[in-house]
């Protein structure tokens, strides 16, 4: 088993350290990817009613048929930094080999995208099956001619170097065809080379936009571990009961801790933290740069016994060579580094830097080269953050948004570097690493950065736009007086589109107990809402003028938190809750809530399961308070019940169709100004889902003025575009608003 920070010759065996990881079936709101263009005239489906169930599975059954007409051939599975993907493959490859799993395969070739980015010249599928696995020449042609009983897994692919351009247009066919190794791969995505072969991809979420649309036929979500696999994993670890248990007391005691310990990864961090400190050093850590700051610490002083006697400048030589390796490689998306190249050079005859770089080999004809990468891609981040805090290296472009349109941190590829820049910017962390390490941070740029982001939180409050990695940022600096400082005209806090864990809850409350007042919008469209998640909010739920709920699959308990919230909130005067799958029973748990109060002016609940019935219960509420209710796409038939003609006919409060009036108009703007200030990915998001309107609707002047605006907003991030994947992909929508 393949272990972070394993010393040289050290073995760990899965039975002693492997723990059941939670794998969720389901596209949580991915399967928007799965189609490219959408056309006119389409009815608009519910992404809710399209989704898998969400539930428990294990490895075995990864590949089993969900449905009886469409055979699963092409499994992605997504999970965060150091969730547990890699792992996952390696436990299901040994116990494949041991026969001990279920998958019903013959053969099992196993690619990194780590190990492919080293191959730079045109190459066979052969060769790049041989190049790890040249045993099995003989064998090879046997495996390729059955490939409905094999499997291919591709580990990484946020880690490939050419991810965005996956999506090719030149096929390989054939297992011995010269090509780009993009092609030789984007071709077995999309079926075009060993058509019948099964295809296991892992990537972080950040990627998968780029994977060829329609090629995926299961999502699944790795859930990481649970309360009590992370008491059994701390177990596993220090072996001793009674220290084991003293040591998840004291990860239980600390919510910051405890929380990032459904992650795999950090859940061995802080276990070697805790390992070789024999406890936590000075304050317990509340973010995660003091977790990784404190790993820093512990292993520094693990790895260099005389460490006392000796100066610290070597010692902070020696980190701020790994900073700056970690640094330009972050920047280029590199995470495999050549022993030729000069950052690497710089630290031979180190004994420290196999602390924290992990070694191979790579074979080439007539050529053997080694291969460093950090021992986990957030260590890189980490040290990548250092470098840039204490050196004159400015901010990253991407930071300082001065890229073009829409292009800026949107792919999330510099998102953990930049709150670890934020942590080691704050003033305790600065200080500790002074101390510690002998780095110092340069005071303008603390204070530099401590401005742009009181500036750039107050910006994004104002314009809607998304904010959740700031929010992040701010909790990484714990101090309160940022948070007082922003104060924004209106505070809008957008933070849709994007599945929410208990962390991002977690910043989304530090952040707006700072705050006072009234919260013109919450936007947590698209976001995975749950009861729990809302509990957690609920006071700040309370001061929400507008919140946005919608594309979320919200069961009855969820509904119950909505409606404790219109029974009590003196402020919420608009609600949406678009395709989130709710029907006539959770209407009148609604309706019954807003007769409490009588403070909600409109409710949007477009694409759901509600029936003319369900309406009846919002009948006495309109047009007071109501004075708009959004139906169109529900289970509505054509003709309206005499009870409800007073209703929609005449007051009309209630809308189930489009009309040419002043609220279509508004939807538009509204629409118009979330595209505006959202990135290129979150752009495509909207225009799958407004680009699918009825023909008739396009006759009235609110739509044509919409799409043409729209079109006019896509063409210019097509201008300003530097991807070509992403170019392609706003100019397909581009040609769909050109009508």
């Amino acid at each position: 088993m393949l272990f972070y920070n394993t010393r040289h010759g050290e073995k760990i065996l899965f039975s002693e350290h492997y723990v059941n990881l939670l794998l969720v079936d389901g596209h949580q709101g991915l399967e928007i990817k799965r189609h490219e263009v959408l056309t006119f005239g389409q009815k608009r489906l519910s992404l809710q009613q399209k989704s898998a169930a969400h539930k428990k599975i294990t490895p075995s059954e990864l590949f089993l048929t969900v449905h009886e007409n469409r055979p699963v051939k092409k499994v992605l599975v997504i999970g965060v930094a150091g969730i547990g993907k890699t792992i996952l493959v390696q436990k299901m490859l040994f116990d494949f080999g041991g026969g001990k799993d279920q998958l019903e395969f013959d053969f099992i070739i196993h690619m990194t995208f780590r190990d492919l980015n080293l191959i730079d010249k045109p190459t066979t599928l052969r060769e790049l099956v041989l190049r790890k696995n040249r045993h099995l020449a003989k064998e090879l042609d046997v495996i390729l001619a059955n490939d409905n009983k094999l499997l291919i897994i591709l580990d990484g692919f946020d880690e490939f170097r050419q991810y965005r351009s996956c999506d090719v247009d030149v096929f390989v066919t054939e297992p011995d065809d010269d090509a780009e190794v993009v092609e030789i791969l984007g071709s077995l995505m999309q079926g075009e080379l060993l058509p019948n072969a099964s295809i296991m991809l892992t990537s972080r979420p950040a990627a998968i936009s780029h994977i060829p649309v329609g090629c995926i036929d299961r999502f699944v979500l790795i859930s990481g571990f649970s309360l009590t696999e992370i008491q059994e994993y701390i177990s596993r670890y220090f072996q001793d009961n009674a220290l084991a248990d003293r040591m998840f007391a004291l990860v239980a005691a600390n919510e910051l801790m405890l929380t990032l310990c459904y992650i795999p990864a950090f859940c061995h961090i802080v276990c070697c933290i805790l390992k070789e400190s024999k406890d936590l050093c000075g304050e317990s850590p509340k973010t995660m740069t003091d977790i990784y700051m404190q790993y820093l610490v512990a292993l520094l002083c693990s790895h260099t016994q005389a460490r006392v006697e000796k100066s610290l400048h070597p010692l902070s030589d020696i980190v701020l060579k790994l900073g700056r390796l970690a640094f330009h490689k972050l920047i280029e998306h590199q995470t495999l580094f050549y022993s030729s190249d000069r950052d690497v050079a710089a630290l031979e005859g180190c004994n420290l830097v196999s602390t924290f770089l992990d070694k191979t080999v790579a074979q080439e004809p007539g050529c053997t080269e080694e291969v460093y990468s950090f021992a986990h891609l957030t260590v890189q981040e980490f040290f990548a953050a250092i470098y840039c805090a204490v050196t004159d290296q400015p901010l990253p472009d991407v930071l300082q948004h001065s890229s073009g349109p829409g292009e800026g941190t949107s792919n999330g590829h510099l998102d953990l570097f930049n709150r670890f820049l934020s942590g080691i910017l704050s003033v305790r962390n600065a200080s500790l690493l002074s101390r510690q390490v002998g780095l110092c941070c340069k005071e303008d740029k603390v204070e530099t950065y401590r401005q742009k982001l009181i500036q750039e939180l107050t910006v994004l409050c104002e314009n809607g736009a998304h904010i959740l990695n700031h929010l992040h940022c701010l909790v990484e600096q714990q101090d309160p007086s940022l948070g007082l400082a922003v104060q924004p005209a209106a505070l809008r806090i957008n933070v849709s589109d994007e599945i929410l864990s208990q962390m991002d809850y977690s910043a989304i409350k530090y952040f707006l107990n700072l705050t006072k007042g009234t919260i013109s919008e919450l936007d947590l469209t698209g976001t995975g809402v749950f009861s729990e998640g809302l509990k957690s909010l609920f006071p700040q739920l309370l001061r929400c003028e507008n919140l946005w709920l919608g594309e979320n699959n919200i069961d009855m308990d969820t509904v119950q938190v909505i409606a404790d919230v219109l029974r009590v909130s003196d402020n919420i005067a608009d609600l949406g809750l678009g395709w989130s799958n709710i029907g006539d029973e959770e209407l009148l748990t609604l309706s019954d809530a807003i007769r409490v109060k009588k403070k909600l002016k409109e409710l949007w609940m477009e694409g759901n399961r509600v029936s003319y019935d369900g309406l009846l219960s919002l009948s006495d509420l309109t047009p007071t308070p109501l004075k708009k209710v959004v139906a169109i796409w529900n289970n509505l038939a054509n003709t309206v019940p005499e009870s409800l003609c007073g209703a929609v006919s005449t007051q009309k409060t209630i809308s189930v169709n489009f009309t040419d009036d002043d609220m279509w108009d508004a939807w538009g703007e509204w629409v118009l100004r979330r595209c505006e200030v959202s990135s290129n990915e979150k752009l495509l998001m909207v225009l799958h889902k407004v680009c699918n309107v009825s023909v008739p609707c396009l006759e009235t002047q609110w739509a044509k003025t919409f799409y043409r605006n729209l079109s006019q907003l896509v063409q210019s991030r097509i201008e300003f575009c530097t991807e070509d994947d992403m170019c392609k992909k706003l100019k397909k929508f581009q040609s769909v608003l050109t009508f």
